[in-house]
């Protein structure tokens, strides 16, 4: 039977150098109490220590999730895809104190169902001919963990490679639910996301290791409806009810609870306000110019996230597209920045091995996705940075198998400063950091396969659209009041193939107000 105990309780639990799994995205069904008491307990005791923390998503808002993990000796090891929002794990990586395997966060995810029916692992081709590819980098994110062997394999089978992401045997499992009867049966019905609750708990028990989850309430057994049951009570060892659940039980990190976003009603559209003309606005309306009625698109973080939905409210076409996020998220208004991964007015909610069986699978029509840089035979870097080393999220995974990828960022930064008058575009100040590069510091997309196999991709910026061509990135667009050679090809690294008909970008992406998008993506 289930028992019910403290985070102080199951904290005496863990020994040192175990092996724990968590189950959270960004800060949304993180454990909150569980790993401030980790955290507590190390700070005070020293133990546990030496932890290997496997986990599928990022899980942090820069100051609590993760960042509570983030010490020297607590963690030794890391089985991840992102940490951009969990400083604390970057420092450690950067450093040398962690050792680091990045891979792809939809292969961490649909790991856990490849463990808890005895497989050996997950074998699939994401991740071919980028930086998590044996033969490359091995998803090895510092000198530390370069010195260790290899997990990732490189396979044949009936003639074909493929990367076989290893099992690895698990001690706990950490989960969230809204509510657990006496029993230990698990809801979810005020979390943003369902995640892969389930998978990784049965994962668990295939290895003899233990499921600790973190609650809201309690409610008598009999009372869930067995379809909300998010994970049975048979598979869940202990249960820690949240002390102060407006502090550590939150539905995001930025708000304590919102109806909206967990699908218990849904807010009128005009709540939504139009995003005020911006540089990332103006980036994302190109890009959304690629649309066709009925598409079914990704949002990555970064630029997408923040303004593709908003675009699709305030020009009308919310209706002709059907927006996905990574976390299982169909239709909606997402949220950005810190709170990605959860949507208001969502169609349908699906556990998030699911949503990669779609990316990984069919692919999807089209994904917008952030990126650092591109060189000149079409790889992108949205990784690593110098010693800064994000990770890859879902980006391998949705980038390698959409039909359309959509890379939007801008041309340079640091210090970048554009001005838009009467559909033009003057640069002010530019940016210190180039962005189209020799080559890149890392591979997280491989343009030479991309352009093998024909994939329809473009990098679009401020004031350029690239497409990659059969030979490598081709100019196509040019904004008006650019200057070809001292605003595009002086601030690159490698000189483009240019378009014989190089166009000028459609001028009303820099006005205010709407831009037309419903006609143009009807045009089609």
């Amino acid at each position: 039977m289930v028992k019910f105990v403290t985070a102080e309780e199951v904290v005496k639990m863990i020994p040192d150098g175990a092996t724990v799994a968590t189950v959270a995205m960004t800060l949304s069904c993180a454990c909150e109490e569980i790993l401030k008491t980790i955290e507590d307990s190390f700070m005070t005791t020293g133990h546990p220590r030496d932890l290997k923390l496997l986990h599928s998503a990022g899980q942090s808002d820069r100051k609590r999730g993760f960042m509570h993990l983030a010490h020297e000796g607590l963690l030794q090891r890391i089985y991840g895809s992102h940490w951009g929002l969990c400083p604390g794990l970057m420092e450690l990586i950067s450093q040398n104190k962690v050792e680091a395997y990045c891979m792809p966060q939809g292969q961490l995810a649909q790991l856990y169902r490849e463990m808890a029916c005895g497989l050996p692992g997950k074998l699939s081709k994401v991740g071919i001919g980028t930086f998590v590819d044996p033969r490359v980098e091995g998803g090895k994110m510092n000198d530390r963990t370069k010195k260790l062997p290899d997990i990732i394999k490189v396979v044949e089978l009936n003639g074909e490679e493929y990367l076989l992401y290893p099992a690895i045997p698990l001690d706990f499992v950490i989960i969230r639910g809204t509510t657990a009867d006496e029993r230990g049966n698990l809801s979810t019905e005020e979390e943003g996301m369902k995640l892969e609750n389930l998978s990784a708990a049965m994962a668990a028990k295939r290895f003899g290791g233990k499921v600790i989850a973190q609650v809201k309430r309690v409610a008598q057994h009999g009372t869930l409806h067995p379809k909300e049951i998010n994970v049975p009570g048979v598979f869940i060892d202990a249960i820690v009810v949240c002390n102060d659940p407006l502090e550590d039980h939150r539905q995001t990190s930025s708000w304590f609870f919102d109806p909206a976003y967990c699908g218990d009603l849904r807010i009128p559209m005009d709540n939504v306000a139009p995003l005020p003309f911006s540089i990332r606005k103006a980036i994302g309306r190109r890009a959304m110019m690629e649309l066709y009625p009925g598409a079914i698109i990704n949002l990555g973080t970064g630029i997408p996230n923040d303004v593709v939905g908003p675009i699709s409210a305030e020009e009308g076409i919310s209706d002709d597209i059907t927006v996905t996020v990574e976390s299982g998220i169909y239709s909606g208004v997402p949220a950005g920045g810190i709170d990605f991964g959860i949507a208001a007015n969502t169609d349908a909610l699906i556990e998030h091995p699911a949503q990669f069986d779609f990316y990984n699978g069919t692919g999807v029509d089209f994904t917008f996705m952030g990126a650092g840089e591109m060189d000149e035979v079409g790889h992108v870097n949205s990784t690593r940075f110098g010693k800064r080393a994000p990770g890859a999220g879902g980006f391998i995974d949705i980038t390698q198998n959409a039909k359309n990828v959509l890379f939007c960022s801008t041309f340079t930064a640091d210090g970048l400063e554009v001005e838009f008058k009467d559909g033009q575009v003057h640069i002010l100040s530019e940016g210190i950091v180039k962005k189209l590069v020799k080559r890149v510091q890392q591979i997280s997309f491989n343009g030479e396969l991309a352009r093998k196999k024909k994939q329809n991709v473009f990098f679009v910026t401020e004031r350029a659209v690239f497409r990659l061509g059969p030979d490598g990135p081709v100019l196509i667009e040019i904004a008006a009041g650019i200057d070809l050679q001292k605003d595009i090809l002086n601030q690159m690294e490698f000189k483009p193939i240019i378009a014989k008909d190089l166009k000028i970008m459609n001028p009303a992406i820099y006005e205010k107000g709407k831009f037309g998008l419903h006609e143009i993506i009807h045009q089609k």
